[in-house]
């Protein structure tokens, strides 16, 4: 068995003196796992750094055998992850959602999303913004996916500014009116893609939370790992530094 596909480096570990197991996403084969021999040597260090985008090229003999990769760097993000606090709290964070989901399942729209925030996330102003769009992709990946685009009321599609934290749908201003005290406000940008204030990208995080908890950790015996809330304060840090 042999493939060759596009990968993100989630984790590594040692295995044996000189050998590593490497963790992807990759593109077109989700999650998976594969040894890379040597993989433990300084040469082949800079290319097993997590965040890191890679060429795969996976063989086994069967394939339901972990197998071995080769590996060569095609997008090195390692240096910009390790100066940016936010930037390794939230690729941690977004490394151990991804777990939620079946090794080896395919879900190539969230491969593009990773990679392109990746791409851009040493700036802490849209890197909160950022991770609540990934954390609204997983929940859609996950099965849980919110509806935002009609109230839950009256069907209509304008003047949308709540969300039910009960259905996870959006709700209009008129609907939700007498029950606001106890609905999300819906930030705009999760709709229409428009540049959020802090305080939207604030709700927005604190509605993928709320529904990541209850429909996908929290059914699991999970919560959040540490990650999660060492991002935030290492974003809110930064994002008022820029300011």
């Amino acid at each position: 068995m042999e493939w060759t596909d596009e990968g993100i480096v989630l984790g590594v570990r040692r295995h044996g003196e000189g050998n590593a197991i490497v963790e992807l996403l990759t593109r077109h084969r989700g999650r998976h796992l594969g040894m890379v021999r040597g993989g433990g040597s300084r040469r082949l260090a800079p290319v097993l750094q997590p965040g890191n985008s890679v060429s795969a090229t996976w063989r086994a003999r069967l394939d339901e055998h972990m197998g071995n990769y080769a590996l060569e760097a095609s997008v090195v993000r390692a240096g910009m992850l390790m100066e940016a606090p936010h930037a390794a709290f939230g690729f941690t964070h977004m490394a151990q959602l991804l777990h939620l989901l079946p090794e080896r399942d395919p879900h190539e729209e969230l491969f593009l999303t990773l990679g392109a925030i990746l791409d851009a996330f040493s700036e802490a102003d849209t890197a909160g913004m950022l991770v609540a769009r990934f954390e609204l992709a997983m929940l859609s990946e996950l099965g849980f996916g919110l509806e935002l685009e009609t109230c839950a009321a009256t069907g209509q599609r304008d003047d949308l500014i709540y969300v039910s934290p009960k259905s996870g749908r959006a709700v209009c201003r008129e609907a939700g009116a007498p029950y606001k005290d106890r609905l999300f406000p819906l930030p705009p940008f999760l709709r229409t893609g428009t540049p959020p204030a802090s305080e939207d990208v604030e709700s927005a995080l604190a509605i993928t939370g709320h529904f990541l908890l209850v429909r996908a950790l929290e059914p699991r015996g999970l919560g959040f790992s540490e990650a999660r809330a060492a991002f935030l304060a290492s974003w809110r840090r930064s994002a008022d530094h820029q300011r």
